[in-house]
């Protein structure tokens, strides 16, 4: 036979004295002058803010004709149940402030907290996501995080998502850093934009110039592209790959690196599907832009053709050593070729940065 069994309910000691009463007929004026005790004290028992203790039982036990022990057993059951009943208000409490202050679901299914029954552990393993010590505590950011103050759930994701990347970013190995180095190799790094397999040499190339490299995917809500900031003097680039293309690869790279080469100070959390409208995020797009394409030479060769065939980007990518995805990407965001043509060219890239990915 399956069945379900329901939870059992752990009545009041008062509810069974007013049974007890009502069999008899008696009304809490008759029992408590049986027993020599006030009204009051009958009323509050029934009502169960008053506990039923040793010496009362006992008088119980004598006007009803049970035992001292079947009282004494039902207070302790209740206060028992209450006991369990608000420490599961207090877990509920606690586990509510626990979803306010952090994504939980997606910091379990990204693998950077573990999935537990126990409320202590869930705790204690956020606490140790952003060092703090209680939930009372704001999350330490060691980067000068721009976000407002207000924990809506794009908020609390993206505080999440840069504390991820602070973690990670600290348990990497990086060279010296110097402005001027990283400015002059420059070419360098483009030189791995023509061949899309070159993409796997960029990791090594940042962090021979003291730059650490991460890719962690974006949470829900947050819809970010990549991340720019310093760390114990050091730049952070953060990529999410959220398109997995090799245009939208390199334009986020060296947006974020623009933001550094540039001097711009601070945290820089990237959307460009909706980037924040200022003079450093302008300029480090010029940038970007220039560095992968030239502008003037783009500009001259967009006005000298009428057609943008695969061929003739194709051709024209190999003139600038650059991969023709990147120009496609480019044509797309001009809007002289229609998003939906010639999208072979925007090939995939995240099977090569594997290694590099936040798994």
């Amino acid at each position: 036979m399956n069945q379900k069994l329901a939870p059992a309910r752990v009545p009041t000691p008062g509810k069974i004295l007013s049974r007890e009463l009502e069999a008899r007929g008696w009304t809490q004026k008759d029992l408590a002058e049986i027993m020599g005790r006030p009204v009051q004290t009958i009323n509050e028992i029934i009502r169960g803010s008053k506990q039923i203790t040793p010496e009362t039982a006992i008088e119980l036990s004598q006007a009803l004709g049970t035992s001292p022990e079947f009282w004494t057993n039902l207070e302790a059951k209740y206060r028992l149940h209450l006991v369990g009943k608000e420490k599961k208000e207090q877990d509920i409490i606690r586990k509510s402030r626990l979803y306010t202050i952090a994504p939980i679901p997606e910091l379990i299914k990204n693998g950077w907290i573990k999935a537990t029954d126990s409320i202590d552990n869930l705790e204690q393993q956020v606490c140790n996501f952003y060092g703090i010590s209680c939930l009372n505590e704001t999350p330490q950011l060691d980067v000068n995080f721009r976000c407002s103050q207000n924990r809506e759930p794009e908020a609390i994701s993206r505080i999440a998502w840069v504390k991820r990347v602070e973690n990670l970013a600290k348990q990497q190995t990086v060279g010296s850093f110097d402005l001027k180095k990283l400015e002059a190799a420059i070419p360098e790094i483009l030189a791995c934009a023509e061949q899309v397999e070159n993409i796997v040499m960029i990791p090594n190339l940042l962090a021979n110039l003291g730059v650490h490299f991460l890719i962690v995917p974006h949470l829900s809500k947050t819809y970010l592209d990549g991340a720019a900031f310093y760390l114990d003097g050091s730049p952070v680039i953060a990529l999410t790959l959220r398109y997995d293309r090799i245009d939208s690869f390199w334009f986020t790279l060296m947006h974020e690196l623009a933001h550094i080469v540039l001097g711009h100070q601070g945290a820089y959390l990237d959307n460009f599907d909706a980037l924040e409208e200022n003079d450093e995020e302008t300029e480090a797009n010029e940038k970007a832009a220039n560095w992968l394409i030239n502008s003037q030479t783009f500009n001259e060769f967009i006005l000298s053709k009428k057609i943008f065939s695969r061929q003739v980007i194709e051709e024209f990518a190999q003139s600038q050593s650059r991969h023709p995805g990147i120009i496609l990407g480019r044509l797309h965001f001009e809007k002289l070729v229609p998003h939906k043509n010639l999208r072979p060219l925007l090939v995939r890239v995240r099977t090569l940065l594997e290694n590099w990915i936040d798994n």
